[in-house]
C-alpha cells in the first residue's frame, strides 16, 4: 500500500521541478530614452526692469481759500491752463455781503475818529486858555487814541473781506495741465477741499517703486547720470536719466519705496507709462537650464545627471539663484561641461539605464547606408 503513494509522490516532485525549472525572468527594465543637454556658462547682466509713470515735478491739489456753494467748473482733466485762468468759481453772494458790511464798518470807524478828533482840537484849545485841567485833556487824548485804533482795525477786517470776495475765484498760479477734478458744480464746499489737481509746466520725472532691497542701490546712484535708462513702451530706445530721489520709507501698503527720476529732455506725455531699466555687473558662466530640468528630491532642488560611459542617470543636488521665464538659474551643484537630462525626469531613478533621445527624423537619416543618404543625382 506504501508503494503507490511513494510513487505518487515522486512523481509529483518531478512535475513541481521541471515546471520550476521552466518559468521565465521578467523582462529586463526597458531603456527610456531621455533628452539631455550640455551645460554650458552665460554672460548675463543683472538688469531689473520696473514699470515707471511720467509725472510733472510739481503737482498742485487746487482748492477755494473760503467755503461756499461752487457754481462752475469751466476745465475738466487734460485742459491746458494758463496762469491766471480761472478754474472754478463759488456763489459769491455771502462775500460781497460781507465786503459791503466792513465797508460800513469803516465809515462808522472814519466817522467817530472824525468827531474825536474834533473834540480834541476844541479840548487842546481850551486847555491852552486854561478852562480844562490836564486830566480833561488827558481822557480827549485816550479817546482819540481808541477812535484810532478802531479805524485800523475796521479798514483791515474791509481789506480781508475785499480779498475773500476775490477768492470765490479759483485761479491757476501758473500754467500746466489738470490731471484730475475732485469737486462738480452744486456742491457746498468747505475752505480747503480741493478741486483740481494741476501739474505745472517744468521739469518731469519718471516714478517707479522698487522692493526694499534695491533701495539703497538707488540711494547710491543719485545725481548720477546715465545710472538707470528709460525706455517709452512705444519705442525700443532707451534714454539715459537722473536718480533725483528716493523715499526715505516704506509705502505701508506694498512696502516697497517710491523713486523719481528726472528725465531731463525727453519729449513725453503726462501719465504716459514708461519703463526703468537699472543695471547691475556682468555675471560670467551663469548657468542656465530649462526648467523642466529641475526636480525636487527630499524637499531640496536636484537635477538628473548623464553618466555618458556607463549610459546610466544619478541625480545631483543644486542651488537655485532664481526664475527667468521658462529658465532656471543654477548657483552650484553643477559645472559647465556636464550632461544634464531636461526632458523625461519624472520617470528615473537612480542608476538606471537610458539612452540620449534622437528626433525620428535624425534617427531614419543615421539607419541609411552610405550610398543611399547619397542625392540621385549623384549615384548616377
Amino acid at each position: 500500500m506504501n508503494k503507490p503513494r511513494l510513487a505518487l509522490a515522486l512523481a509529483c516532485a518531478t512535475v513541481w521541478t521541471l515546471t520550476g525549472c521552466s518559468r521565465h525572468e521578467p523582462p529586463p527594465e526597458p531603456v527610456r530614452a531621455v533628452r539631455t543637454q550640455v551645460v554650458g556658462g552665460a554672460v548675463s547682466s543683472s538688469e531689473q526692469s520696473f514699470a515707471a509713470e511720467i509725472k510733472a515735478r510739481t503737482e498742485a491739489r487746487l482748492s477755494f481759500r473760503v467755503g461756499g456753494k461752487m457754481l462752475s467748473r469751466p476745465v475738466n482733466v487734460g485742459d491746458v491752463v494758463r496762469g491766471g485762468q480761472v478754474l472754478a468759481q463759488l456763489d459769491p453772494t455771502d462775500l460781497k455781503l460781507g465786503q459791503d458790511a466792513a465797508r460800513a464798518a469803516v465809515a462808522a470807524a472814519q466817522s467817530a475818529y472824525d468827531q474825536s478828533a474834533a473834540d480834541h482840537k476844541r479840548s487842546l484849545e481850551l486847555k491852552q486858555q486854561g478852562f480844562i485841567g490836564a486830566a480833561a485833556m488827558d481822557q480827549r487824548d485816550a479817546a482819540l487814541k481808541a477812535a484810532k485804533a478802531q479805524l485800523d482795525q475796521a479798514r483791515a477786517q474791509a481789506g480781508v473781506q475785499v480779498n475773500q470776495a476775490g477768492y470765490a475765484s479759483l485761479t491757476a498760479d501758473a500754467g500746466g495741465v489738470v490731471t484730475a477734478v475732485e469737486a462738480e458744480p452744486g456742491q457746498v464746499l468747505a475752505a480747503g477741499t480741493p478741486v483740481v489737481r494741476l501739474a505745472l509746466d517744468g521739469p518731469r520725472d519718471a516714478v517707479f517703486s522698487v522692493p526694499e532691497h534695491r533701495a539703497s542701490a538707488l540711494r547710491a546712484l543719485i545725481g548720477k547720470r546715465g545710472a538707470v535708462r528709460l525706455r517709452l513702451w512705444e519705442s525700443n530706445d532707451t534714454t539715459p536719466i537722473t536718480v533725483r530721489e528716493v523715499a526715505a520709507a516704506a509705502d505701508s501698503a506694498t512696502r516697497t519705496f517710491l523713486v523719481k527720476a528726472d528725465i531731463g529732455a525727453v519729449d513725453v506725455r503726462l501719465g504716459q507709462t514708461a519703463t526703468v531699466l537699472l543695471s547691475g555687473p556682468a555675471q560670467a558662466d551663469t548657468i542656465r537650464l530649462p526648467l523642466p530640468a529641475v526636480v525636487e528630491a527630499q524637499g531640496k532642488s536636484a537635477v538628473w545627471m548623464l553618466d555618458g560611459a556607463a549610459m546610466t542617470v544619478r541625480q545631483q543636488p543644486v542651488a537655485v539663484a532664481t526664475a527667468d521665464g521658462n529658465t532656471v538659474v543654477i548657483a552650484s551643484g553643477v559645472k559647465a561641461g556636464d550632461e544634464v537630462v531636461v526632458a523625461g525626469t519624472h520617470v528615473l531613478v537612480p542608476g538606471q539605464k537610458v539612452r540620449r533621445f534622437v528626433e525620428p527624423g535624425q534617427a531614419a537619416v543615421a539607419a541609411l547606408p552610405a550610398s543611399a543618404a547619397k542625392p540621385a543625382s549623384a549615384a548616377r
